[in-house]
């Protein structure tokens, strides 16, 4: 892919823009490319870097950040969220997550455990209240959902939860929250929860 990384120099930064349909590999190749003509506009000053755009998953983010720091000794700012979770979502974008590396857990998790995954979630067990489940794409309960679910934990709205029972109070899905009233809702059984117009809706 042509232009997958565009190199702008601003007053007080440099700002580096990922395409967003650009592989992981394409980037690195471009920048490798560009990294020569951007040391150049290294001297004396120490100009930061932003990098934006694209949102990356922690291994990538890692990657470029070595790759541009072998060649230039800098300071170097990701405008996307590292971690997982509500706090950390500054903007939501909606990216096609039918491929997503995927993680396993066998068992079901018990009150006071955490589980976080940078990709998808799949939990061969049930997910106990008080036990909690992030992952930054989908997350799939074979069992039952007691506990809380926050899926496109990096802002992702396409993501989706699937479970086998979905008995919780409350869901999230990038930065959306559903407060579910156990006294007005059922339960849901193999439920199918999406974003649809910026609302959660439970099928």
């Amino acid at each position: 892919m042509k232009n997958c990384v565009s190199i702008n120099l601003k007053k007080n930064e440099i700002v580096i823009k990922l395409n967003d349909n650009a592989t992981q590999m394409e980037i690195i190749e471009s920048l490798k490319k560009k990294l020569p003509e951007l040391k150049k506009l290294y001297k004396d000053e120490k100009t930061p870097i932003t990098v934006t755009g694209k949102v990356l998953k922690n291994r990538e983010i890692d990657e470029i950040q070595a790759l541009i720091k072998s060649k230039i000794d800098v300071e170097i700012d990701f405008d996307m969220p590292k971690s997982l979770g509500l706090s950390s979502i500054k903007k939501t974008f909606e990216k096609e997550i039918a491929i997503s590396e995927t993680k396993f857990h066998r068992g079901s998790l018990r009150s006071g455990q955490k589980l976080e995954s940078d990709g998808s979630l799949v939990i061969l067990g049930d997910v106990n209240s008080g036990a909690e489940v992030m992952a930054s794409d989908n997350i799939v309960v074979l069992g039952a959902l007691r506990g809380l679910a926050h899926a496109g934990a990096k802002g992702n709205k396409q993501a989706i939860i699937a479970a086998g029972l979905v008995d919780t109070v409350q869901i999230r899905i990038a930065n959306i929250v559903r407060e579910i009233d156990r006294d007005e809702e059922p339960l849901h059984k193999q439920a199918y929860v999406s974003v649809i117009d910026d609302k959660i809706v439970i099928e």
